[in-house]
């Protein structure tokens, strides 16, 4: 499976969830079962890469702006749901997260920005499809620590210097 398989079964998966992580996570497994064990596995090394290359200050930050939350478990929710995002909003966060101040549409902090169960999905699938566990990846450890220039998650005035567009929208009396 190459890049451009992986983020058509991302957007398949959400346009037909309706934006719904949780079902998006479900329908993802659906399409995912009717794949090979391989093709699988190349799915879930896609995901597992892009979710370690999420794993950044400014994207923290920016999941703390969106959630009022600066925790791990956040965080790591908030990576799985941009990944589910698609393509577009997930390379556009990357390049500059305040950018996804004009990337997200209507942000609901009680239903959106966490996916968790989409980290799960190519594990569910391969669990399925074949009764183990997904394999090894071969993938690089993640890093200890967040990349970029670490950020207090917890201080306001930090978080509104550093993603200012993202602040105003969310935060200082946005739309939302």
């Amino acid at each position: 499976m190459d890049e451009t398989e992986f983020w058509a079964l991302i957007d398949a998966s959400r346009e037909a969830a309706d934006g719904d992580p949780d079902a998006q996570a479900d329908l993802l497994i659906d399409r995912l079962v009717q794949l090979d064990p391989d093709a699988v596995t190349d799915f879930a090394r896609h995901f597992e890469a892009r979710y370690n290359r999420a794993y950044h200050w400014d994207l923290w930050g920016a999941a703390a702006v969106l959630l009022t939350d600066p925790s791990e478990d956040v965080f790591e929710d908030f990576r799985c749901w941009l990944i589910g995002q698609g393509r577009e909003v997930f390379e556009g966060a990357l390049y500059d997260p305040d950018d996804l101040a004009d990337l997200v549409g209507d942000f609901d902090p009680r239903t959106d920005g966490d996916a968790e169960d989409l980290g799960y999905a190519a594990d569910e699938a391969y669990e399925q499809l074949t009764g183990a566990e997904t394999p090894d990846l071969g993938l690089p450890e993640p890093a200890d620590e967040p990349a970029g220039t670490p950020l207090d998650l917890t201080d306001e005035k930090a978080l509104a210097e550093r993603l200012p567009r993202l602040w105003a929208r969310f935060r200082d009396g946005g739309a939302g």
